[in-house]
């Protein structure tokens, strides 16, 4: 018989906006693995659940308060906890969350000198290398969505008054990329395009740019020129050095927006530094997405050593798959239990590259591996 473990479930408590909690069937599915389940109070009520909607008959789920839910075997929270709450963590609690290694240096550092035991959700891939706890599509479709809510604002069909396609482009050709290149194509929802078709609308032309096209400034220039969307679907193997400029914004119509999927933070007090892949965009949230070129916000989001002086109407969320919680929860909820079986099974040092397909991602995941392999390829450069 395997060992009962714990696993705790705080609230996220960022935004007003994020309303993102694990639903009630997936935390039933836990407890039949063998988990007893602890929530956080009031766990649930940002979708109008309440603990009677997770509690139903079942012996293995409780109430805690939320220092409590961050003592258990595991916590599991979506974003990651704030440095006050990562000194809540006992020195055997896992914490699995999407912590971004590569991208938050600072978070790295901390939980390195506090020897936090972490698997970061972003960083669980398979022995190809891809992801298995992701959502994407949403990440896409949601801030495509966005981009063409606020065209709509002014072309109700989205037929634009000189008849023409709309130009979007699309830098990056990754798992992202690759949905936003579908997504743009649909002015980000099925139904709106259905609509646009009926109306005899003229579509839209997307136009995807990997890294031959992005490291060139006359082609990239030429492109901003007739842009209608940028979208911004890289993953920068140097996240120091921006794909844009804010100087090359300039070239863009003054209709044009900007979509950023990619959302890494501006962390400029580190080195090397950590700055958007377009250079001088703002840094949204749930709480606030659209962003005009005059909004008082941009300034308080953006760094002042960051050039901002070209600007053009912005759509950022740290968390686009936020904007519909529900199908988020759901879809991770279900990329999460087989992942969640193995760790019924294994405390996070047991975890081996020798393990089952689930427990070999799970082992790259691994704060302590991450460390490992960085250090290592830091200490590579450094020697040549």
């Amino acid at each position: 018989m395997n060992a009962t473990r714990t696993i705790g479930f705080p609230i996220m408590r960022e935004e007003s906006n994020e309303r993102r909690v694990f639903l009630p069937d997936f935390v039933e599915k836990l407890t039949v693995m063998g988990f007893e389940v602890y929530l956080e109070i009031g766990y649930g009520t940002s979708i109008d659940l309440n603990f009677d909607d997770y509690k139903k008959d079942i012996p293995h789920i409780h109430v805690v308060e939320r220092r409590e839910a961050f003592q258990k075997d595991y916590v599991l929270i979506l974003r990651s906890p704030h440095e006050q709450e990562l000194e809540q963590l006992s020195k055997e609690t896992c914490l699995i969350s999407m912590l971004h290694y590569q991208t938050h240096p600072l978070r790295r550092t901390l939980m390195k000198k506090r020897k936090i035991q972490a698997i970061s959700l972003d960083s669980i891939v398979d022995d190809f290398n891809i992801r298995l706890v992701e959502n994407m599509k949403a990440v896409a479709w949601n801030g495509l969505e966005a981009a063409f809510n606020e065209f709509e604002k002014k072309y109700h069909t989205l037929i634009k008054d000189d008849q023409t396609p709309w130009n979007i482009i699309v830098l990056g050709t990754g798992m992202v990329g690759k949905q936003a290149v579908d997504a743009a194509t649909k002015f980000g929802r099925r139904d709106r395009n259905d609509k646009h078709m009926e109306n005899n609308g003229p579509g839209a032309l997307v136009v995807a740019a990997g890294r031959n096209i992005t490291r060139n400034p006359a082609q990239m220039k030429s492109l901003l020129q007739t842009a209608d969307i940028v979208v911004d679907a890289t993953q920068r193997g140097d996240p120091s050095l921006p794909i844009i400029p804010n100087a090359w914004i300039q070239y863009l119509p003054q209709h044009a927006i900007i979509v950023d999927l990619s959302v890494d933070p501006y962390t400029v007090d580190v080195q090397p530094p950590v700055v958007k892949g377009i250079e001088g965009i703002p840094q949204g949230n749930l709480d606030q997405y659209i962003f005009e070129i005059d909004d008082p916000n941009w300034d308080a989001t953006v760094p002042k050593k960051i050039p901002s002086v070209h600007r053009r109407k912005s759509t950022t969320c740290y968390s686009w798959p936020g904007i519909h919680p529900e199908s988020c929860m759901r879809h991770y909820g279900q990329q999460l239990l087989p992942l969640m079986k193995v760790l019924q099974k294994k405390n996070y040092a047991d975890l081996t590259l020798e393990g089952s397909y689930f427990e070999r991602a799970l082992y790259r995941a691994r704060l302590d591996i991450f460390l490992k392999y960085f250090e290592e390829r830091r200490s590579r450069k450094a020697s040549i």
